[in-house]
């Protein structure tokens, strides 16, 4: 008998550094390093994203403020005084001083503030159409300023842009002629990325035209009595540090500026006023950086809008709200005899993503001003059924354009290109009428100001304009992503045009403006050349933008043929 005998392979011995197991088991893999990078590159990102929802969705609560009967009205409001002034050879002259103060402003100690003639906010100066005015500006502050008369129509060399700069120490004297209807205007810096931060701290004030020929007509009527039943409305909302100090931070997630939890009224924190007479008007100013207020009566009743940015309208209007974006005015009369009404700002619609509305304070619900009638008033007229005043439709007809014009606002940047102080960017020729176009590209909140001139409304997003925008504007909100058209005529003030000093045209909302949203434009005669380049001052350049680089979208800088802007 044969035995076979089968002979096993031979064993092979693991690979070194391989794990042992039992015969037939799979070796285990070890992951690389890559894998292991990777691995807790996707731990952190987890950790981050957590992190970054959890700070915006702390910061969602807390963005919406409401202090709708909240706000303790125990403050009687407190009114600007009426601007001094005498008269020199036929002119009217005023004197302001800038100068560093202490306010009580309803923070937990006293807050160091900047003001004219006064520790916060300006007095009213008051002239009347016809007058020549002079405004002798006093800088004692240690910083540079400037001082724009918002609204109204003068020479460029007159108008307190960034150009006409007052340095610490000297005096600035700009001298014009009233040759405007009656309208609220106001003054305020404009120091070029320092106008938020200098406005924040109290440099403002209102500026009152009064009109002869109105004031024989019909609008003479209307409550006109300084400080009882014709009373300025400054809105500010401020934020404050524990110590009393303003605090102007920006919110990571603000699209637009510093949004405050807390609303002044020419400087007072829960105001009231004391109502002797049965009608009332309130000069509303929204002289915030950033915020977009909505003003009517908390319990829903209506005022008579009878005014707005460039004067009075040709016939008062009854509204329950009137939407102030930055650097708006309107002019409201209300009143009914034992009435206790609160002014709120109710909730804006800004047209913007919820995220962003909400961040751009579009979520926000304010009480700003108690009114307080007593049991018995004074007789005053009845609101007139026609004030009077020029309806813009009858003074500028859109088929007399001659060209338009475009200008997109995104980021910081009008047309893709920030503030150069050295470049002109639009040329117009005095007295012609024309279209134009803004945009807001970016899903922001955005207005538009235009230095000099009172210009119509045409539409919004392809509508008519509401009664808060059928009167003459200097300032218009910017609904994002729709076209806002305007129509513009520039008149030479004064009689004589100026191709080599600028106006500004801006967005209103402060922050934005500092950082770069403006743009330059001379007006000037027939056949009149303007240069390309001026000089300016240092620090007039956002370096990060190309200053040479032609504006996008139609808008031509500064040739002055009717075809550079495509023509009608």
């Amino acid at each position: 008998m044969t035995t076979t005998y089968t002979t096993p392979p031979p064993a092979v011995p693991p690979a070194p550094g391989a794990p042992a197991g039992p015969p037939g088991a799979r070796p285990r893999r070890r992951r690389g390093p890559l894998a292991r990078v990777l691995l807790v590159l996707g731990l952190v990102v987890v950790v981050f994203v957590g992190a970054v929802a959890a700070v915006v969705g702390v910061a969602w609560a807390r963005a919406a403020t409401s202090t709708a009967g909240a706000v303790e009205f125990t403050r009687p409001l407190a009114v600007p005084p009426l601007a001094e002034s005498r008269v020199e050879d036929g002119v009217r002259v005023f004197e302001l001083e800038a100068r560093e103060g202490v306010a009580d402003l309803g923070a937990a100690a006293p807050t160091p503030t900047i003001g004219l003639n006064g520790d916060y906010l300006g007095p009213t100066l008051r002239a009347v159409r016809g007058e020549r005015v002079r405004v002798d500006v006093t800088n004692s502050l240690d910083e540079t300023t400037t001082l724009h008369w918002h609204g109204m129509h003068l020479p460029p060399a007159m108008d307190g842009g960034p150009h006409q700069m007052v340095e610490p120490g000297e005096t600035w004297s700009p001298t014009w002629t009233i040759d405007q209807p009656a309208a609220t205007l106001w003054y305020h810096p404009h120091l070029h990325g320092q106008t938020a931060s200098q406005v924040y701290r109290g440099l403002a004030g209102m500026f009152l035209l009064d009109d002869p020929a109105a004031a024989d007509g019909p609008a003479a009527d209307l409550p006109h009595e300084y400080g009882v039943d014709d009373v300025p409305v400054i809105l500010q909302d401020k934020s404050f540090h524990a110590d009393g100090r303003l605090d102007d931070a920006v919110s990571f997630l603000s699209p637009v500026g510093p949004l405050g939890d807390t609303v002044l009224v020419n400087g007072t924190p829960g105001p009231y006023l004391d109502v002797t007479t049965e009608r009332v008007r309130l000069r509303l100013l929204n002289g915030s950086d950033s915020r977009v207020y909505d003003v009517g009566l908390a319990d829903g009743g209506t005022v008579q809008l009878v005014g707005t940015d460039g004067g009075l309208l040709p016939a008062p209007q009854t509204v329950e709200r009137v939407r102030l974006s930055p650097g708006d005015r309107a002019e409201v009369v209300t009143m009914d005899p034992g009435q206790r009404a609160v002014l709120r700002s109710f909730p804006p619609e800004l047209g913007v993503n919820p995220l962003f509305e909400r961040f751009s304070g579009g979520d926000d619900t304010l009480d700003l001003l108690e009114l307080r009638a007593a049991g018995t008033l004074e007789p005053s007229p009845d609101v007139p059924g026609t004030l009077g005043a020029t309806d813009p439709a009858d003074a500028l007809d859109e088929a007399d354009a001659v060209r338009t014009r475009r200008f997109q606002l995104a980021g910081t940047a009008i047309n893709g290109r920030s503030m150069d102080m050295a470049r002109i960017d639009e040329v117009v020729t005095v007295g012609e009428t024309e279209v134009w176009e803004v945009t807001g590209l970016d899903d922001t909140p955005h207005n538009f100001h235009v230095h000099d001139v009172q210009f119509r409304v045409l539409d919004v997003a392809g509508r008519p304009p509401g009664p808060d925008l059928a009167g003459w504007q200097d300032t218009v909100y910017v609904q994002p992503g729709h076209v806002t058209r305007l129509l513009v005529r520039f008149d030479a003030a004064e009689g004589a045009t100026d191709p080599t000093t600028p106006y500004m045209f801006h967005c209103h909302l402060l922050t934005h403006e500092d950082r770069g949203m403006m743009g330059q434009l001379v007006v000037v005669a027939p056949g009149e050349q303007a240069p390309s380049r001026i000089d300016a001052p240092d620090g007039g350049t956002h370096p990060d933008h190309d200053a040479d680089a032609l504006p996008g979208d139609g808008t031509g800088p500064r040739r002055l043929d009717p075809d550079s802007h495509g023509g009608h």
